[in-house]
Formats: structure tokens, sequence, C-alpha cells
């Protein structure tokens, strides 16, 4: 009993942390700073805190011809584009919103995971996207769902984040991970993500030096990428003390927990239909969650490789 509740306890402290990086995103934005630059330094801090946790596991970084395909696809679909949109999207929607949004990732993955053959159908997971649907009609519907300097279209533009991340998880699934573990493969990808990132915010005039004007929206960054990687860690020990599925479960801890951390440090409050949102979105995916998988990042499922 001590074990389980043990377990449980873990659980919600991994859900609260990845929940917490999302109003710690609203702040990071909060003084203009444009995704290129955001995206290099926070793929540089989860660099140095993954590749730290791979060597004392005593594995080596794998860079060889043969993984470079998986990386770039998962440095792109897992964390490049989906950032992007997620970034622009946080300046402009509220904390709890955005969380409400990310977990529209279960209901991208399943007709994705059909159509590569993935997965079966199912009705009662069809039945979930419908709940899913419904969530994001609650809160770009009602005129009061959303506050005045937001609008629909930045809902949208957020959720190509949790498709782009659907897709990477069901790549993932198809190709395999060629014997790499997940902590390796998020390291691999970090690496390639942030050698796309940096031209790019130099190109873009994007760039920013966090050490010239440390404030509250660097704090931010440096928390949100620290924690990230600090908790996908965690999330790798209790795969394997506990299973996928149970482990799956955090994904329902960081959407609440995204909420409830937004209405605390950026003092939001929600319209009823946005509460409703929340709720038809936990049931959704409640109802299209895999019976068995693993997970690379909150929401992102992917299969057990069977290597």
């Amino acid at each position: 009993m001590k074990h389980t509740v043990w377990l449980y306890a873990v659980l919600f402290a991994m859900g609260a942390g990845w929940g917490l990086t999302i109003p710690l995103t609203k702040i990071a934005v909060s003084t203009g700073h444009q995704p290129f630059g955001l995206i290099f330094w926070q793929l540089v801090v989860v660099v140095l805190m993954l590749g730290s946790v791979t060597l004392v596991r005593g594995r080596k970084l794998q860079m060889k011809r043969q993984y470079l395909r998986l990386f770039v696809m998962v440095a792109l679909c897992g964390a490049v584009l989906p950032d992007i949109f997620f970034y622009l999207a946080a300046a402009q929607l509220p904390g709890g919103v955005m969380s409400i949004v990310t977990a529209t990732v279960a209901m991208f993955s399943l007709p994705i995971a059909i159509a590569l053959g993935n997965e079966k159908f199912e009705p009662q997971r069809l039945l979930g996207l419908g709940f899913g649907l419904a969530g994001i009609i609650l809160l770009v519907g009602p005129e009061a769902s959303l506050p005045a300097s937001a609008s629909a279209g930045f809902v949208l533009l957020a959720l190509c984040a949790p498709m782009l991340y659907a897709t990477e998880g069901n790549l993932v699934a198809k190709w395999g991970t060629q014997g790499l573990d997940p902590m390796q493969v998020i390291f691999g990808a970090s690496l390639i993500g942030m050698a796309l990132t940096f031209p790019m915010a130099l190109v873009s005039g994007q760039w920013i030096n966090p050490l010239i004007t440390f404030g509250k929206p660097e704090i931010a960054l440096i928390a949100a990428a620290a924690l990230h990687a600090l908790v996908y860690a965690c999330y790798v020990w209790m795969v394997g003390r506990a299973g996928s599925v149970f482990a799956a479960q955090t994904s329902y801890v960081v959407t609440a927990m995204g909420v409830l951390w937004s209405m605390a440090i950026l003092s939001e409050s929600y319209s009823v239909w946005v509460w409703l949102a929340l709720g038809v979105m936990l049931l959704g995916m409640f109802l299209v969650q895999p019976r068995a998988a693993r997970v690379l990042v909150p929401g992102r499922v992917i299969e057990e490789d069977q290597t």
C-alpha cells in the first residue's frame, strides 16, 4: 500500500512539474522574445541536463548516420516546429487555455495512428475524439470563453503543436528507436534542434542573450526547460518501475495542473465555458488513451518497442 501511495505521489509531482512549464512559458514570452531564440536556449538546457543523466547512466551519445533520420524527425516534430506554434500562441492565449489545447495530442494521435497502421479502430476511442472536438468548440465558440485580447485563430494556431507532437509519436512507433532508449533519442534530437535553431535565430533577428537581460522571462525559460528535462528523466524511471500504462496517467495531471498553476501564478480566471472545455477534454483523453503505451514527452504516446 505504501509503495502504491509513493508511486502516485511521484506521478502527481511529475504532472505538477510539467503543468508548471505552461505558465512559465507565458512569462518567457511576456517581453516579446521570439520563438527561435527561446527554442535554442531551451534545447541548450535540455541537452546539458539530459546529457548529464545519460552519461551518469553509462550510455554513450549516439550520432551515427543510422540514427540521424530519427533525430531530425523528433527534433522537427517534437521540438522546433511545435514550439514555434506554442510560443506564438502562448503570447496571446491564457495559460489555462494552452493547457487544455495541449491535451489534444491524444485526439490527433488516434487518427494518425490508424492511418499509419499503428492501431486499430475502436468505437470507444472514436467517442473520445468527439469529446475532444467538443472541448475545442467550447473554447472557440462561445464569446465569453476567451479574453478580448485573444481570438479563436490563436487557438487554431496552438493546435498545430499537439498535431506535430502526435505525428512525432506515431512516426517513432512506426520506425522504432533503432535500439536507443527514449532519453538517448531526446538527447540526440535536442542536439540536432540546437544546430537548426542557432542559425535561424541569427538570420531572423530573433537571437537573444539571456545573460545580458537576465530577468523574470529568462529565469522562466530556464526553469521551464530544466523542469521538462528533470521530470522527463523521472518519467523514464517511472516507466521502468511501474509500467508505461501507469506512467501515462500523468497526462491528466499535466492538463489539470497547467490550469491551476496558471490561475495561481498568472492570476488568471476563466469563464464557465473554459471549465466545461477542461472537463470534456479530460473525459475525451480517458476514452482515447491507449491501454499500453510509452511516452516520450507529455501526451506524445507511442507503442512499446518490440525489441
